[in-house]
């Protein structure tokens, strides 16, 4: 562990083979790098402002989850701030920020979700091609994901994290402003990319530091997989 200083502000850094992470808000993070500062590619799943943790479902409560104020307001700035600082960038709950329109949208088709939440999920992508699907269930046993066991409450599944990362086969490094429980870091150890993760509270912050370090204990494949949509290609223009 080190400590990093911005101006004023101290931040804890940790360094676990190519990644690093630092604990701390991702404004006062990101303004404290230089103004030059680059990465390849941004890939994130932000809060979208609709207050989702504030409603801990059924399972989540049984695990322990309570009621959580940080999806009440919607990061505006922030995410297109950091999406500024790459070449090109993947954004879960993108219709909720202000982009610019695109045709290379990212679907998750959750198949056998709760009737309390979305059928899908969806995420704005820089890149211009047709949009694509992932139809996945939330209770497969294929996942990583588990409603009942997920560390944190909207968790991206790993194979959902890693099949975005195949849409950017010249990416090397990748930032998370918003890392959570670090299931996007875990995705770039698995594909030997160099990982970049802000998150602000520290529980997260521990857990996410824990399954990198995990993840690059297990053996690694480094072949980068071909995205492959799972249902026909869908045309969609960004919601109004």
């Amino acid at each position: 562990m080190t400590n990093h200083t911005g101006g004023s502000v101290t931040f804890r850094v940790e360094t676990i083979g190519d990644a690093t992470l630092y604990l701390g808000d991702c404004a006062e993070v990101m303004a404290s790098w230089p103004e030059c500062f680059r990465v390849d590619a941004v890939v994130t799943d932000p809060p979208y402002g609709i207050g989702f943790a504030a409603q801990p479902t059924r399972y989540q409560r049984a695990n322990g989850m309570v009621a959580q104020a940080w999806d009440d307001v919607a990061p505006q700035g922030l995410v297109e701030a950091a999406v500024g600082k790459a070449d090109v960038a993947i954004v879960w709950g993108g219709q909720y920020f202000s982009f610019p329109p695109s045709r290379g949208w990212l679907i998750w088709s959750k198949t056998g979700n709760a009737p309390s939440m979305s059928d899908v999920e969806m995420a704005w992508t820089s890149i211009d091609m047709n949009a694509r699907s992932f139809e996945k269930s939330v209770k497969s046993s294929s996942l990583e994901k588990n409603l009942q066991t997920a560390a944190h409450p909207s968790q991206k599944p790993l194979a959902l994290m890693e099949w975005c990362l195949g849409f950017l086969p010249g990416a090397r490094t990748i930032l998370d402003p918003f890392m959570g429980s670090g299931t996007t870091g875990v995705a770039c150890v698995k594909s030997d990319r160099a990982f970049i993760g802000i998150e602000r509270e520290p529980a997260y912050f521990d857990i996410a530091c824990r399954r990198i370090d995990e993840a690059y204990k297990q053996p690694r494949l480094f072949a980068e997989p071909t995205p492959k949509p799972t249902q026909s290609t869908l045309s969609l223009e960004p919601s109004p």
